[in-house]
């Protein structure tokens, strides 16, 4: 009985041992492919990898102590090469066309759909997917990855826009909401420059602010829209096509706010907007000449 028992303990070990061959062979075989930008070849060895993997990790654990503890090793193993193979995907994904950015980034989400190298990749993702005609897929594509990734800037970003595209204006005031929180509270990416996170940051987080700002002035959250268009005017300026309607709101949402507190230097302060707003062009300028002129003879009539 204890030779049967030792046997099929080198027959457990043995088989355990020539898995983590297989996996590790296939791995770098995958490794030489996308050194050679061999798309085709990767997609082809990724593929088997996953299976290779998924089979290793769903093994039932044996009975044994021994055998446990090389069947917990290679568990811990597998998950190590998945790691690994994510991150040659995503790097292959990165240098070449849309279509293949689309194809090798979509097999990493297939199998593992909260990767690491995914959350980072997401942005890429969506412009591959505009890039290479399938722009109806960005909106689910962002939702799917949001399930995974809630705080995804670039995910909050796509909804965003696409939500105020569509008019769906409360969906555009949450989404930018969860934005701003978001990109508060992120730092900076390992890949990423020092001045090239804060430039995306500035302009993510202007476009969040003013979204907020405006939606919440159509909605007459005053302090709200106040608190948020003064954040975005510094991260906006030159873009007069969101400056403008940034100083007309926060035009509006000043004269609001004065004539609720009394506060004749918030609505002079209104008016003061209502003129920078006016002095840009676009659909807003003569009505902000408007409200200027009103929001002054208010003020006059104030003490």
């Amino acid at each position: 009985m204890r030779v049967c028992v030792l046997t099929l303990a080198v027959l457990f070990g043995g088989a355990f041992l020539a898995a983590a061959d297989t996996l590790d062979g296939t791995f770098d075989s995958l490794k030489e492919a996308a050194a050679k930008k061999d798309v085709a070849q990767v997609k082809t060895l990724a593929a088997s990898l996953f299976a290779l993997v998924q089979a290793q990790i769903s093994a039932p654990a044996p009975a044994s102590a021994e055998d446990k503890e090389m069947w917990t090793y290679n568990v811990s193993h597998a998950k190590d090469v998945q790691l690994n193979a994510e991150y040659e995907l995503s790097a292959l994904a990165y240098q070449g066309p849309p279509a293949t950015t689309v194809e090798l980034l979509a097999m990493i989400e297939k199998e593992n759909p909260k990767s690491k190298y995914l959350d980072a990749a997401y942005g890429r993702y969506l412009v591959a997917l505009t890039q290479s005609g399938a722009e109806a897929q960005v909106v689910p594509a962002a939702e799917k990855g949001l399930a995974s990734f809630p705080d995804n800037e670039d995910l909050l970003l796509a909804m965003v826009n696409s939500s105020l595209a569509h008019n769906q204006n409360a969906n555009a005031l949450t989404y930018a909401r969860r934005l701003v929180t978001a990109l508060n509270k992120k730092a900076k990416p390992e890949e990423m420059a020092e001045a090239d996170w804060q430039k995306k940051k500035d302009a993510d987080l202007g476009r969040g602010y003013w979204v907020i700002g405006v939606m919440a002035a159509d909605r007459n959250l005053y302090a709200e829209a106040d608190k948020n268009l003064r954040a975005a005017l510094p991260l906006i300026r030159g873009n007069d096509a969101m400056m403008a309607p940034a100083l007309y709101y926060l035009g509006v949402a000043n004269y609001q706010l004065g004539k609720q507190t009394l506060s004749k230097a918030r609505v002079l302060e209104g008016a003061k907007f209502s003129e920078e707003a006016a002095a840009l062009p676009g659909n807003l300028q003569q009505q902000a000449w408007h409200n200027a002129n009103v929001m002054k003879d208010e003020a006059n009539k104030m003490r």
